[in-house]
């Protein structure tokens, strides 16, 4: 558990010998134990020699229950959200440090974005992430800011910037930004609670605009859809 806890801390993987110095043991001691994991597919080296995590632990904690309940009740009423927005969607989560896509459904255009399952993405810069930042409490705010592994190229936000951000998309209930990954995209997104009216997952439709004679939804037609979406995944889940 410790090599796999000093792994999901590691943007680039580590060797064998930076692994034995960051855990404080011996090269030999951790020898056997990394093959294992090589062996069970939890970790891969690559051409270097290079150690880093596979989604093999994501995969097991997609079978984990609350989340398996969570991408069954939404699934269906994402697939619908793409069919009226003519836009790709998907679902994240925030997991051990990490945000993380657990459910993606292309738009059935011609031209869409799509994110992989599994795909990890930033926290504070991006809408899906502030959704998440917005609707806690302050002090489960802190944490999950402090345990976040930031993704390759995540943009980190002053403190105080991400602060007015945040309160605009409370106030607001949703979250529509420019996205700072990609040219051309709006992000649209809107939080999913549970049964507690905790929010647990956020919504986001990556707004592609088309230029010819194809009309598609805008970005500000969509977030009624959105929010009518997460809504209703919310009441599968108990919220009321």
């Amino acid at each position: 558990m410790a090599i796999l806890e000093v792994l999901s801390e590691s943007t680039h993987g580590c060797t064998m010998n930076e692994l034995s110095a960051r855990l404080g043991r011996s090269v030999s001691e951790i020898f056997r134990m990394v093959i294992v994991l090589e062996k069970l597919g939890y970790i891969a080296a690559d051409a270097s020699d290079r150690y880093a995590l596979t989604l093999r632990l994501f995969h097991l904690a997609h079978r984990h229950y609350p989340v398996r309940q969570l991408t069954e009740c939404a699934l269906p009423l994402l697939q619908e959200l793409a069919v009226r927005s003519q836009q790709s969607c998907h679902l994240s989560i925030y997991r051990q440090g990490r945000l993380v896509i657990i459910a993606q459904v292309d738009s059935p255009a011609r031209w869409s974005l799509s994110l992989k399952l599994g795909t990890e993405m930033g926290l504070g810069d991006t809408s899906s992430g502030q959704v998440l930042l917005a609707f806690c409490d302050g002090e489960e705010r802190a944490r999950m800011l402090q345990n976040h592994v930031p993704t390759d190229g995540e943009l980190i936000l002053p403190e105080e910037q991400l602060r007015r951000q945040l309160a605009k998309v409370r106030k607001a209930g949703y979250s529509v930004m420019k996205s700072r990954q990609i040219q051309g995209v709006t992000n649209v997104a809107a939080p999913v609670r549970n049964e507690h009216g905790q929010v647990i997952a956020a919504i986001n439709v990556p707004h592609i605009a088309r230029i010819d004679a194809l009309h598609t939804p805008s970005a500000d037609a969509i977030r009624p859809m959105l929010l009518d979406t997460a809504e209703r995944i919310s009441r599968r889940l108990g919220h009321e």
